[in-house]
């Protein structure tokens, strides 16, 4: 279940990089697909990086 967003985000990458490549070809507009592209890269690297994050140690209550 934890890698549900990892798989959505892959293939959020694929979909936005094949949308990236019919931007380049003029079919679609660039100024639109450049920034799809980059943050759906940004996203899926974000979700990487915090799925293994330290939030520290739990304070005990006396």
């Amino acid at each position: 279940m934890r890698s549900l967003p990892l798989v959505f985000w892959l293939a959020a990458v694929i979909v936005s990089f094949f949308l990236n490549l019919f931007g380049l070809m003029r079919l679609f507009p660039l100024f639109l697909t450049m920034p799809l592209l980059f943050g759906t890269i940004l996203c899926t690297l974000w979700t990487l990086n915090n799925r293994n994050r330290f939030k520290g140690f739990q304070k005990r209550m006396w």
